[in-house]
């Protein structure tokens, strides 16, 4: 054999692997890391493995909760425009948006970046999103992974997966006590959040659109606006749970929509009945539905439709729950009522207004 052959890869370097580059990134992220600190972590990143100290929480009787997610297709859009500052912030709510339903507060998060070739500016944007998410929702970011992985990944290619853990005390998991005439209340969404984006990515190729053009239903490029981040509903709701109580159940409207997802929250025998006529629809899903002629049944259930998070709640105190909600921020809907099975576990009445924009 001769030398060349046997010295190609007699450095990691030479294989594609830049661990000098891995060490930048750490040490580059390692203060906005700390921002996210909180009771029980001190989110410094470097060791083995990430601590946390349940008992700094004042928890009396916790039950631990855990959540995994990624982005998704979603990716690929961040990866054509560059815009790669946002994509960790929907990292981080896809799990701990579903960490809330059941009553948990997040606690920390661990976060996986994989990629080509590491790039540690681009590096330490996406892994700045990540800690943006994990401060809106009040846990801390305490360690991670970060692979780089040639001949795995393409060219700026890169994978996000997220790993969340909160707590609730054992008495408060949801749902729970959900009855008949309990008031749904929705959430508005800030956009498509993560969900449906291989459709979303096929339209934009069928139709030859310009990422970087004015987006046709709202301010800014269409790829900015399609890659709205996704909100994170953990502070407001917490409080409410706190302070108001009388929430029964909570659905994240994640894939599945309205249709698989509000189902899963509700004990047999009950089923919402929703007036999408209520449904107050973001101008993006109404350009969608035209753009790709997608029946209201299939923007139910692949798209939020500007619903990011429903809520069964006592009727008695659906008044209370809702002003608490707007003062925090939150556009508040009744859309409709928890009521008896008669025709399977969800029943719409009306129709989506996908006339905006």
């Amino acid at each position: 054999m001769s030398d060349a052959i046997s010295g190609l890869y007699s450095t990691y370097a030479g294989a594609g692997v830049d661990i000098d580059a891995g060490n930048a990134l750490v040490e580059a992220i390692k203060p906005i890391v700390r921002s996210t600190r909180r009771p029980g972590a001190d989110a410094e990143i470097g060791g083995f493995g990430g601590l946390f100290d349940l008992a700094a929480c004042g928890y009396r009787d916790p039950v631990l909760v855990a959540a995994t997610d990624g982005v998704g297709t979603k990716l690929k859009l961040a990866i054509e425009t560059g815009i790669l500052d946002t994509v960790g912030i929907d990292l981080v709510a896809m799990s701990v948006n579903d960490l809330i339903v059941q009553g948990a507060e997040p606690l920390f998060f661990l976060d996986y970046f994989a990629t080509g070739r590491l790039n540690p500016d681009a590096g330490a944007r996406i892994v700045g999103g990540i800690a943006e998410g994990c401060r809106q929702a009040g846990a801390a970011l305490i360690g991670g992974e970060t692979a780089e992985m040639p001949g795995m990944y393409a060219g700026k290619d890169f994978d996000l997966a997220g790993f969340a853990v909160g707590a609730v005390e054992r008495g408060e998991v949801l749902p729970r006590d959900v009855a008949d005439g309990d008031r749904i209340l929705a959430l508005a969404s800030s956009g498509i959040h993560s969900n449906g984006f291989s459709l979303v990515r096929k339209l934009v190729a069928d139709h030859r659109l310009d990422l970087s053009a004015p987006a046709p239903f709202g301010p800014g490029s269409l790829g900015a606006a399609l890659l709205t981040p996704t909100r994170i509903y953990v502070r407001p709701l917490l409080r409410v749970l706190r302070e108001v109580g009388g929430v029964h159940a909570m659905a994240h409207i994640t894939g599945g929509g309205f249709t698989d997802n509000i189902p899963r929250v509700l004990p047999k025998g009950l089923a919402a009945r929703i007036d999408l006529a209520r449904v107050p629809v973001l101008p993006v899903f109404a350009w969608l539905a035209r753009l790709g002629r997608i029946a209201e049944a299939e923007m139910l259930r692949t798209y939020n439709c500007g619903t990011g998070m429903v809520l069964a709640v006592a009727a008695d105190k659906a008044g209370r729950i809702a002003e608490l909600l707007r003062a925090a921020g939150e556009i508040v809907t009744d859309i409709g009522a928890i009521e008896t099975e008669r025709s399977g576990p969800i029943t719409y009445d009306g129709s989506l207004d996908l006339s905006a924009a």
